[in-house]
């Protein structure tokens, strides 16, 4: 039978690495993570919403579908990667683990209370969700991270947080939210969930920021599952895209005046710019992966 008893902990032996860069992103996620969805005024979103026509409506359902069944997912799919992190010992890692399960909550409950109190919609909005939607978020994501239950291998935790973090946060939820932002502060509509959306970006920013690490520390540990990496980003690639271009397909003149190339450019920037600080990982030392992690986290605004 394993002994599952403790024999030791860190902060009466060793203590707390402070500098390190989860604890930097702790730090933040203490000073810039505090907001609270109940606090956010919907009152001038539900005027704008009531003015705007069928088909924006419609394309502002639409982005919510998708970012809120999205929250909900991350929300559900974090704990096996906290599970595994807490058994290898890594204490400042799940400390910050704790806020950002929070945050992914809080996330959630943000855009249900946008599709209450301004849209008044509490039906069923799967019929948004597409093929390539499915593919990620019904099936990628919580694959690759239930996997960690029963593999807790370095193979196993690269693929879960390329698909988290990399790809779920890094490329869809960043550009959704550049998007959804940018139509809302360019039309001058809806001035509380753009406040929502900018202080959730925030919370995003760090969470990518610790995928990063986590990935990095993971190929510097074991520079030959590189390729199982750089398979697995290509890899959900298409469907990452794919979802992009489904939204744009349902429209035949889409709300707004969008174009497609500007999010997928915007997509594929943020692939390019996230794999080639991975590359930098390979045949790095693991303090050089601290000292650039713990520039970048102080670089941050949030």
């Amino acid at each position: 039978m394993t002994d599952l008893s403790h024999t030791s902990f860190t902060t009466t032996t060793r203590g707390l690495d402070r500098n390190s860069p989860p604890m930097r992103l702790f730090e933040k996620a203490k000073t810039y993570g505090i907001w609270n969805p109940s606090d956010i005024d919907f009152s001038q979103d539900k005027q704008d919403w009531a003015k705007m026509t069928k088909e924006e409506q419609d394309l502002i359902l639409r982005l919510t579908a998708l970012f809120q069944a999205g929250e909900e997912a991350v929300t559900l799919d974090l704990l096996p990667l906290i599970q595994v992190i807490a058994e290898e010992g890594r204490l400042e890692e799940e400390i910050f683990l704790t806020s950002f399960l929070w945050e992914e909550a809080k996330h959630t409950d943000f855009f249900s209370r946008f599709l209450e109190k301004v849209c008044q919609h509490t039906g069923d909005l799967s019929h948004y969700h597409t093929e390539n939607y499915n593919t990620v978020f019904y099936q990628e994501l919580p694959k690759a991270l239930k996997r960690l239950r029963t593999d807790s291998s370095p193979e196993a935790q690269i693929q879960a947080s390329v698909t988290y973090n990399m790809v779920v946060e890094g490329m869809l939820a960043e550009t959704g939210y550049h998007g959804y932002f940018s139509i809302l502060e360019d039309n001058n509509l809806m001035p509380g969930v753009q406040n929502g959306i900018a202080l959730l970006k925030q919370d995003e920013s760090r969470h990518i920021a610790y995928g990063i690490f986590l990935l990095s520390r993971l190929i510097a540990e074991n520079p030959d599952l590189w390729d199982s990496l750089e398979s697995h980003m290509n890899g959900l690639l298409y469907p990452a895209i794919g979802v992009i271009g489904d939204a744009f397909a349902a429209y035949e003149v889409v709300p707004f005046g969008l174009k497609e190339e500007v999010f997928v450019d915007y997509a594929m920037d943020q692939f390019q710019k996230r794999f080639q600080r991975l590359e930098k990982a390979r045949g790095a030392s693991l303090d050089e992966i601290y000292r650039v992690t713990q520039r970048i986290i102080e670089s941050n605004d949030g």
